[in-house]
C-alpha cells in the first residue's frame, strides 16, 4: 500500500501550493492559448499583457517583503485573486466590448501575480529538507505544468470542434471561473508555517513579527548581496526565449498544430523538472556544491543540444520565407520541429530548476527566500519585456535565437560559480532556536519558545525547531 505524506508534511503543502497554481496561473495559459488571451484582439492582447508585465516586474521587488508580512497563505490567496478578475475581464470584453476594464484587470493580475509567485516560492524553497529541496521543485514544476497540459488540451479541444480558435463562448469562462475559484479557496488549506514539520522533526518557527521597516531593511540587504548580484543576469534571462519559441510556432504550424504544441511542450517541461530533481538531490554526491555544479553543467549541456539543433533547423528560413502551407499536425514535416520544440522545454525546465535550486541553497531562511523569489520573478517579468518588445519590431528569427543561446550561455556562467562555493548546510549559520530557547515574542519580551507558538501564523522570522515528526497535535 501506498503511504501518503503527512498532511502536515513539506511535500504535502508543496503540493497544494502547486494545485492552486495548477488551477490559476494553469487556466491563464489556458486562456493564452486561445488566441490572444481568447479576444482574437492582438493589439489589445499586446497592450494588456505589456501593462501585466510592466506592473508584474514592479510590485514583485516588494512582494517577497509584503508575503513577509502578511504570510504566505494570505499573499497567495490575495494574489491568486487576479487571475480570476482577469478571467472576469476577459468575458466582459467579449460581451460588452469593454477594452479598458481588461487593461485594468491586467494591471492587478501583474501585482497578484508578484504576490502568488513570491509566495510559492517561499514555501517550495523554505520547507522542505535542504537535501529535498530539489525534488520538490519537480513536484512543483511537474503539477503546475499539468495545467497547462490541461490548458493546451481544451485549446485543441475547441480547436477540433470549430476548426478554429474564434471568439471564446461565456460556458468557457463561466468553466475557467469555477476551476480558479476552487484554486482560490484551496489556499486556506495550507497550514501555518508553525505547523509544518519536516521528515526529520523540526519544524518552521516564529520568533518575531515582520514589519515594514524591517522588511525595508531586509530587501536593501538582499540586492547588496554578491551571490544575488551574480545570480541577476540567471534570473533577468530566465523566461528571455519564450519569445523567440513562441515566433517561431506561429511562423511555421497552422492554429491546430500550435494547439497540439500546447499540450505536447508541457510533457517536455515536465520531464525536464524530473530529470533535474534526481540530479540536483538523488544521485549519490556528498557535497551540496557538486550537486549543484552537476545541475548547472547538465542544463548547459541540454541548452547547447536544444539550441544547436534550433540553429540548424532555423537556417531553412526566415520570416519572409516562412513555410507555405503551413505545418499541420498530420504532416510528415510535423516530428522535426515539435521534437525541437520539447526539447527547448525539457531545457527550460532544467533552466528553472537550477535557478530555484541554487536559491534554495544560499539560505534556509523563509523571509529570504520571500525576497529571493520576489525579485527573481521582478527580473525575469522585466526581461520578457525586453525579448518581446524585441519580437514585435519583427527582428530576424535567427538573430533571436542566437542571442536568446548567447544570454542563456552568459547567464549559466555567473551560476557556476556561484554553485561552486555554496555550503553544505544553511542551518547552523542562521542562528536556529530550539523548544525551551529564550526567545523575543511580538510583545517585544522575553520568553521561552513552546507549543504555543505553533499556534500563531507566519508574520514572523522563520527559524528551525525539533520537534516530534510523529506528534499528532502539530
Amino acid at each position: 500500500m501506498v503511504k501518503l505524506p503527512r498532511y502536515n508534511s513539506p511535500t504535502t503543502q508543496v503540493v497544494l501550493v502547486s494545485f492552486v497554481c495548477f488551477a490559476t496561473v494553469g487556466m491563464y495559459g489556458a486562456l493564452n492559448n486561445l488566441g490572444a488571451g481568447g479576444t482574437q484582439n492582438i493589439v489589445l492582447s499586446d497592450i494588456t499583457n505589456a501593462v501585466l508585465y510592466t506592473c508584474f516586474a514592479l510590485f514583485a521587488l516588494v512582494s517577497g517583503s509584503i508575503n513577509n508580512i502578511l504570510g504566505p497563505r494570505l499573499t497567495l490567496f490575495i494574489g491568486s485573486f487576479g487571475y480570476l478578475l482577469y478571467v472576469v475581464g476577459l468575458w466582459v470584453y467579449q460581451t460588452r466590448g469593454i477594452q479598458w476594464f481588461l487593461i485594468l484587470t491586467g494591471a492587478i493580475l501583474g501585482l497578484g501575480a508578484a504576490m502568488l509567485w513570491s509566495a510559492q516560492g517561499a514555501v517550495m524553497m523554505s520547507y522542505p529538507l535542504e537535501k529535498d529541496k530539489g525534488r520538490m521543485f519537480s513536484v512543483f514544476w511537474v503539477i503546475f505544468n499539468a495545467g497547462g497540459l490541461m490548458g493546451g488540451l481544451i485549446a485543441l479541444g475547441i480547436d477540433l470542434k470549430q476548426g478554429a480558435l474564434s471568439a471564446t463562448a461565456t460556458t468557457t469562462y463561466v468553466a475557467f471561473m469555477i476551476v480558479m475559484g476552487v484554486g482560490i479557496a484551496a489556499c486556506w488549506t495550507l497550514l501555518p508555517p508553525g505547523r509544518v514539520v519536516r521528515n526529520d522533526g523540526t519544524i518552521v518557527k516564529i520568533q518575531s513579527f515582520a514589519n515594514p521597516k524591517d522588511e525595508v531593511r531586509g530587501l536593501w540587504n538582499t540586492l547588496k548581496e554578491p551571490q544575488i548580484l551574480l545570480l541577476v543576469p540567471l534570473f533577468f534571462f530566465s523566461n528571455y526565449f519564450y519569445s523567440y519559441q513562441s515566433a517561431l510556432a506561429v511562423a511555421i504550424f497552422d492554429a491546430t498544430t500550435r494547439a497540439v504544441n500546447g499540450v505536447v511542450k508541457s510533457t517536455g517541461q515536465i520531464v525536464g523538472a524530473i530529470i533535474i530533481g534526481i540530479l540536483l538531490d538523488v544521485v549519490p554526491v556528498k557535497r551540496r556544491r557538486n550537486r549543484g555544479l552537476i545541475g548547472v553543467a547538465t542544463a548547459t549541456a541540454f541548452i547547447c543540444v536544444a539550441y544547436g539543433w534550433g540553429l540548424a533547423y532555423q537556417l531553412r528560413f526566415t520570416r519572409a520565407t516562412e513555410p507555405s502551407p503551413k505545418i499541420n499536425y498530420a504532416d510528415a514535416a510535423f516530428g522535426e520541429p515539435i521534437a525541437l520544440l520539447v526539447f527547448y522545454d525539457v531545457a527550460d525546465a532544467m533552466y528553472q530548476g537550477v535557478a530555484y535550486w541554487i536559491m534554495g541553497a544560499l539560505s534556509a531562511d523563509a523571509f529570504v527566500l520571500a525576497r529571493y523569489a520576489g525579485l527573481y520573478k521582478a527580473l525575469q517579468s522585466a526581461g520578457s519585456a525586453v525579448a518581446y518588445g524585441v519580437d514585435a519590431v519583427k527582428t530576424p528569427l535567427l538573430n533571436e535565437l542566437l542571442s536568446g543561446w548567447i544570454c542563456l550561455l552568459f547567464s549559466l556562467a555567473p551560476a557556476f560559480y556561484v554553485a561552486a562555493n555554496l555550503h553544505d548546510t544553511n542551518l547552523q549559520a542562521e542562528n536556529a532556536v530550539h523548544v525551551g530557547d529564550t526567545i523575543i515574542g511580538s510583545d517585544g519580551r522575553e520568553h521561552v519558545a513552546g507549543e504555543k507558538d505553533l499556534d500563531k501564523d507566519t508574520h514572523a522570522h522563520v527559524v528551525v525547531d525539533t520537534v516530534d515528526a510523529a506528534s499528532d497535535k502539530y
